[in-house]
């Protein structure tokens, strides 16, 4: 199923990937724009175990080198990317010549908060990127600098987020949290000051209900694959921006979820499946892309898409799966055709 196009903000966000099936990556080739280059020959100032492609000679790459501890990074380098090796710690002192340092990509090392030195990274006053992807986290790191706009820290062991290790983080946008350990009280008051984000991924954790205290200006917001049974009355109050809000894989039933709890005017896409509802709760006639396969779903109440039917009043609906219930084409009433005017897709099978 083909998706409609996610807001034009995210072309500027690296690190994002979505599609159906829910996998999260990200291609270097869009998402790092110097890695075209590294075929080049290397700048002179350059750790000489890594490349500094001439083009961009302020890129430094020490990729798939089987390295043990970072390199020494000289001056002048500001994207930093040490994937692919078998780092385990981070001496305090390991950015002190590059504190100016912009961009900062430790995907898939053997990284341990215990080996992770000081306040190395507050040090970093122009940081605004730091990924540490799949490693050996047990709790959120930080201090971090208020100049962050992007976060992950996915595939990771996090148990925990301190309430004051992302204060400050007033221009951080993405934040990626997605397959590790969380558990929601793990998470009070974790997101308080972050006023400018704008996606949380919090999928593939331990979650049983949803966290208080999200900020409001979100625009992208995942709980798949936690053990989410209800929503309380009104959580989403305030969401005036939320256009996409995943909950699949969850525990939710009829009586976890409030009737208007879903009526958020801003939302584009909401992701109900593979939950134990009996049937389709009420949303907003904007939405437009809505997916409740796989529930227990047994009657279709033309009311949760539309209050009233008319000439200008109708749902914007596009996309709407309910394959693996129990419907079949003769429980749809016939004014659903009405109601669901531009549905382009209706699945039942």
């Amino acid at each position: 199923m083909h998706l409609s196009s996610l807001p034009f903000f995210l072309v500027l966000i690296s690190g994002i990937f979505c599609q159906y099936d829910y996998d999260v990556g990200y291609f270097p080739d869009s998402d790092y724009p110097y890695i075209h280059s590294m075929e080049g020959p290397s700048s002179a100032i350059c750790a000489p175990e890594c490349n500094c492609p001439e083009n961009y000679p302020s890129a430094m790459y020490c990729d798939d080198l089987k390295l043990k501890s970072l390199p020494i990074v000289p001056p002048g380098i500001k994207y930093l990317y040490v994937r692919n090796n078998m780092i385990e710690g981070i001496e305090e002192n390991a950015f002190d010549n590059v504190t100016d340092l912009q961009w900062l990509i430790l995907d898939h090392n053997n990284l341990e908060n215990s080996k992770i030195k000081g306040r190395v990274f507050s040090k970093l006053k122009s940081l605004k990127k730091l990924h540490i992807n799949y490693n050996n986290l047990v709790e959120a790191v930080g201090p971090l600098p208020n100049t962050m706009d992007d976060l992950q820290l996915s595939h990771n062991k996090i148990t925990k987020i301190s309430p004051n290790v992302l204060e400050g983080l007033v221009n951080l946008t993405v934040l990626h949290l997605q397959n590790n350990q969380l558990k929601t009280d793990s998470l009070s008051g974790a997101f308080k000051s972050l006023k400018s984000l704008l996606y949380l991924d919090l999928s593939f954790n331990q979650l049983t209900k949803l966290p208080k205290g999200l900020p409001h200006a979100l625009l992208m917001l995942y709980f798949d694959n936690n053990q989410i049974n209800n929503i309380p009355d009104e959580y989403f109050q305030g969401f005036k921006a939320l256009q996409y809000l995943r909950l699949s894989h969850n525990r939710l039933t009829d009586a976890g979820i409030p009737g208007n709890v879903f009526n958020i005017s801003s939302l584009v896409e909401l992701d109900l499946s593979f939950n134990m509802l009996k049937t389709i709760p009420t949303v907003n006639e904007n939405l437009e892309n809505f997916y409740l396969q796989v529930n227990q779903i047994n009657k279709f109440p033309l009311s949760s898409f539309c209050k009233v039917v008319g000439p200008l009043t109708y749902s914007k609906i596009k996309h709407l799966r309910l394959d693996g219930n129990n419907l079949t084409r003769s429980d749809l009433p016939q004014e659903m055709y009405n109601c669901l005017r531009v549905a382009a897709d209706v699945s039942l099978e």
